[in-house]
């Protein structure tokens, strides 16, 4: 069952992690979304999400956080392991699941090969 949850082991949370990536500028996108890639050391990728108020109100946000947070739980083991996503949406109306999780998995290996 664990498996299938979201767990806390599979977040970026703090500050110091989203900046640690920004700094690095490995960055991937698409027409939906942005992916700033970090080496994490660890046997499994995590997942920060950066949803601002330039997306739309706290639903928007909110709707994007879910549809990302399933797509990287529905795509983890396609997801190159070691390695911190910061993913940032780009429009305030989301894609469907199946997208998402298409351009998330190909991002994140793009971003990886970016890091060697």
């Amino acid at each position: 069952m664990n498996e299938r949850r979201f767990l806390r082991q599979y977040r970026v949370r703090g500050t110091a992690d989203f900046q640690r990536a920004y700094r690095r500028r490995c960055r991937t996108s698409d027409g939906w979304i942005v992916v700033f890639g970090h080496p994490n050391g660890l046997p499994h990728p995590r997942l920060g999400i950066s949803a601002s108020r330039r997306l739309g109100g706290a639903v928007v946000r909110n709707r994007w956080k879910r549809l990302l947070r399933e797509a990287f739980r529905l795509s983890r083991p396609e997801l190159p392991s070691g390695i911190d996503l910061i993913v940032i949406p780009r429009h305030s109306t989301p894609p469907p699941l199946n997208i998402l999780r298409g351009s998330l998995v190909r991002l994140a290996k793009k971003a990886a090969e970016k890091l060697g």
